[in-house]
């Protein structure tokens, strides 16, 4: 596991590239902020998580739970989620926008086109909508901003 990355994965590099393109500015992996945020929009009181699908239990067709040492694995992503809620309690309770973007909204098969995904963040970042979740789909739509 300690091969894995965490950090300039290739879902969030292609993210980064893209809303830098499109004009944004952001800090990267700020340690200063609950759950070390992908993505820092201070101008826009806003944070992205590019979160993969297997890490953090997504209910997608990335996430299999693996059939050795399941109960490990069941334990690692359970405290995983449990992080990820507590993050996104702690950076709402400090008025910062939360916008999670799953690893299947850029990948597999039910990937949604990478124009579709930033032109999605892009409009969130500019609105004042509290949450953003972005994940792929069987019907090639993109979820809706959650409202607080």
């Amino acid at each position: 596991m300690a091969g894995i990355r965490g950090k300039d994965t290739k879902p969030e590099m292609v993210l980064r590239k893209g809303l830098h393109a499109l004009g944004f500015r952001f800090r990267l992996h700020d340690r200063k902020l609950p759950g070390t945020p992908d993505l820092v929009f201070p101008k826009y009181k806003a944070v992205i998580f590019i979160h993969g699908c297997f890490w953090h239990g997504h209910d997608c067709h990335l996430f299999r739970l693996p059939g050795t040492r399941t109960e490990f694995w069941r334990s690692k992503i359970e405290r995983n989620r449990a992080i990820d809620a507590r993050s996104v309690m702690a950076l709402r309770s400090s008025d910062w926008r939360v916008g999670t973007v799953w690893e299947c909204a850029i990948r597999g098969r039910e990937r949604i086109p990478l124009e579709v995904v930033l032109e999605t963040c892009a409009s969130w970042l500019k609105s004042d909508v509290a949450e953003l979740e972005i994940r792929g789909s069987n019907e090639r739509t993109v979820a809706e901003p959650v409202p607080s």
